[in-house]
């Protein structure tokens, strides 16, 4: 009786599931009308089956990518990229769930075609995989899409999560049909141990603890040319702060420190929200001398004594310049962005206190070299003692430096599963 009750329990409530994936498109059409980033994947979600009749043909040898977004994309950079290069005859499809990914990197050329993933009902599922027909598929971290993965299984096509970081909470440790799902990958990838034994407590053994594939992107960067005249103008021989990726909540904290710092310090701003408006707003806050990226042209970037970056693509160069860094996200809710890409230049990183989703900043917090604050007189006194203490500042740095150097490897192991 009991494995009746469990049987019929995963039908209906996979049957709940794919009437609200028919439900949600025509709701998200009435949205899109108020919100744009919603109008965005609405309009472009029309255009996936057709993009990929007119690219691909049923002799294509192909490979899938998908990433739910940036973040994501950025993370399986560094296995994509071995891949194209692996797989040279074979064409690449890369699909992204958000506007926000796939608006950046619609023109990639790490794919041949690039497009919104379908919602995942079951009808979408048998037409997006029988167009592609891939013979390998590759998912990042833990977007998974239960028709899309068990129409791959039905054609025994091959498929790799990588990345996974996996908590006990999460609706795939909840409901059994989401666990069937993970089933559909031949081998999962994980950040850590606790992800390997959350899968292993539900009878899943294949997999293997790689490491977040996110070291060996930021790692690349490193042999990259990351000289930026503007910056090198407006910096000089001063000692710099770059805060990353800030929202308001940042801002409100940083802004007080700036304003009253003492002379001989230069502050890098780029914030995550480039509208005008945002932008107009953080200017007026500061009492110091401000330059724009949009207008460095015409600014004397030498004599101002902060430069808001108004652009996106240039952060991960200009944490170069940087001898201390915050990265924002932490204070609010909004979820705290990369600090791998700061810590790979061995400065030392400011957060704030919402991190406990990110066990890299949990590492680094414990190894001294990143800090966590929740208010201005925190921040105030955290800065300070980095700005006043070099050897505090290069001993935190060089710890975040270590960090990195001793967590890289991920894309070989992933690469030797694939080429086996």
């Amino acid at each position: 009786m009991k494995e009746t009750y469990f049987s019929n329990k995963v039908k209906t409530l996979h049957f709940l599931y794919n009437i609200l994936i028919i439900l949600v498109p025509s709701v998200l059409k009435t949205v899109a009308l108020f919100n744009k980033k919603i109008k965005l994947g609405v309009a472009g979600r029309k255009k996936t089956f057709p993009l990929l009749k007119a690219q691909l043909s049923p002799n294509d040898n192909t490979i899938w990518f998908h990433c739910a977004s940036l973040g994501e994309y950025e993370q399986g950079y560094p296995v994509f990229k071995n891949i194209r290069h692996l797989y040279k005859n074979h064409k690449i499809v890369l699909t992204f769930f958000s506007p926000s990914g796939y608006e950046v990197k619609k023109n990639t050329d790490i794919a041949d075609v690039v497009c919104y993933l379908p919602w995942d009902s079951k009808a979408n599922a048998k037409q997006f995989v029988s167009l592609i027909n891939p013979e390998l598929t590759i998912f990042v971290k833990y977007d998974i899409w239960p028709n899309l993965l068990s129409e791959l299984k039905s054609k025994n096509r091959k498929a790799l999560l990588i990345s996974a970081l996996f908590r006990k909470n999460q609706h795939y440790f909840k409901y059994r049909f989401m666990q069937k799902a993970l089933f559909a990958f031949d081998h999962i990838f994980t950040q850590d141990e606790a992800s390997k034994h959350l899968l292993e407590n539900i009878g899943y053994r294949h997999v293997t603890i790689s490491g977040d594939t996110r070291f060996d992107r930021v790692s690349s960067q490193l042999n990259m040319d990351n000289s930026l005249a503007f910056i090198e103008r407006f910096k000089q021989d001063n000692l710099c702060l770059v805060a990353g990726s800030t929202w308001p909540e940042d801002e409100a904290l940083l802004v007080d420190f700036i304003n009253n710092s003492p002379d001989g310090i230069k502050f890098i701003i780029a914030p995550h929200n480039i509208k005008a408006a945002q932008i107009e707003k953080l200017t007026l806050a500061i009492t110091k001398k401000v330059a724009l990226f949009s207008n460095k042209a015409q600014a004397n970037l030498e004599e101002s004594n902060v430069f808001i970056v108004d652009t996106i693509g240039l952060l991960s160069k200009i944490y170069n310049y940087a001898d201390i860094a915050y990265v924002g996200g932490a204070v609010g809710h909004t979820g705290l962005h990369n600090t791998l890409e700061a810590a790979v230049f061995g400065i030392p990183i400011i957060i704030g206190s919402h991190y406990e989703k990110f066990p890299e900043a949990s590492h680094m917090i414990a190894l001294g070299g990143m800090f966590s604050i929740k208010t201005k007189t925190e921040l105030t006194q955290t800065l300070t003692q980095l700005i006043q203490d070099s050897n505090k500042r290069q001993q935190a740095g060089n710890q975040n430096a270590h960090y990195i150097k001793k967590n890289t490897g991920a894309v070989i192991q992933i690469m030797d599963f694939i080429r086996n």
